[in-house]
């Protein structure tokens, strides 16, 4: 089901942060690309930077596939690391199970996903280590083949880099590969104050859903693979999807400027300060309940309905029925300011009166 918000101030955007704009730098260095004459289908100077850059970032040769779009990030990546007899294992409620419209069976050519449950929508290791066994050798049941977690994930909890090394290993153990789905990667990133490479393939991570377009890019996300021998694969299913882009230089001009200076990692530190200073104000006001003390950019409270249509009559978009009943979902964006927040926590309190 789609929502339609006509002409939402950004301050009272909280829908997602897709709905953000793009940050400037990115804007300039696609007008950039847009002169002169270059070579397609990624035989330009913007992808080879672009490739450079997240080589240095993650401290090691890597392939870098852009995507139009995280689901095709997804399901391109699993399609590589899954058999049409496999089954991808990953939470209930991750992305790739709820919100892809049956993208990833798409993608690989029917492969089933399991869910392995865990709190704070994260992978649990006790039942992971059951999943991964489960019939595997029985040719009349799908086999376990990746594991796939969501970085941050949707409830915006963080996986620690203890969590990713364990789960890694119970699946690596087991002949499973791993996939991470990074939409928000750079947000679950400052959280944790690591580096990219500890927190992907230092911790057993093989391929990568590079997000880019919720945190300051316009089009652009990328499959980042540390596993050579998927990246021939990858490239033909990328083709045949239709993500090998003639002019890629649109998009990987954005991921060169996105890493350029660190805009990625102060884009994801702002979007996360404000989720924290939205949590610490909703924990001060009466009748509202914080679910979650917000570690990336995402905000779970309950709010009384009166409240909640309150702001929506003052223009405030954000998901308020997708849930159980009272239980509202607010997404902080890099442009997001502590005015706007601030803003926000004032309506709340006023309509709690």
């Amino acid at each position: 089901m789609s929502t339609t918000i006509a002409a939402t101030p950004s301050g009272r955007a909280f829908i997602s942060d897709n709905m953000a704009g793009a940050s400037p730098q990115i804007a300039r260095a696609v007008a950039d690309a847009a002169t002169g004459q270059v070579l397609p289908y990624g035989n330009d100077p913007y992808t080879e930077r672009a490739r450079r850059r997240l080589g240095e970032i993650f401290e090691r040769d890597v392939d870098i596939f852009p995507v139009s779009t995280g689901s095709a990030a997804n399901g391109l990546s699993l399609a590589a690391l899954t058999p049409p007899w496999g089954s991808v294992l990953s939470h209930p409620d991750s992305h790739i199970n709820h919100d892809e419209c049956g993208a990833p069976e798409f993608f690989t050519g029917g492969s089933k996903l399991v869910d392995v449950a865990g709190p704070d929508t994260k992978v649990d290791p006790g039942p992971l280590k059951k999943a991964v066994r489960r019939r595997a050798g029985d040719v009349h049941s799908v086999q376990p083949s990746v594991l796939s977690i969501s970085q941050a994930t949707e409830s915006g909890s963080v996986y620690t880099l203890d969590e990713i090394r364990a789960l890694s290993a119970i699946s690596k153990d087991a002949g499973l590969r791993v996939h991470m789905d990074g939409a928000r990667f750079a947000n679950a990133l400052v959280h944790l104050g690591a580096t990219p490479a500890e927190m992907t393939w230092k911790a057993g991570v093989d391929v990568l859903s590079f997000g880019a377009t919720k945190n300051g890019a316009m089009t652009a996300d990328a499959i980042v693979s540390f596993e050579p021998a998927v990246t021939a694969e990858l490239a033909f299913r990328a083709k045949r999807a239709g993500q090998l882009t003639s002019k890629m230089r649109f998009q990987t001009a954005q991921i060169d400027a996105y890493l350029t200076d660190g805009l990625w990692l102060d884009n994801a530190r702002q979007a996360n300060a404000m989720a924290t200073r939205l949590g610490d104000g909703l924990k001060a006001i009466p009748d509202t309940g914080l679910l979650a003390v917000p570690q990336a950019n995402i905000v779970f409270c309950r709010l009384p309905q009166r409240v909640t249509e309150a702001l929506l009559a003052e223009g405030y978009a954000f998901y308020h029925d997708r849930w159980e009943p009272g239980t509202v979902r607010f997404v902080t964006a890099f442009s997001h300011s502590a005015e706007d927040i601030d803003q926000l926590l004032d309506a709340v309190q006023r309509h709690t009166r």
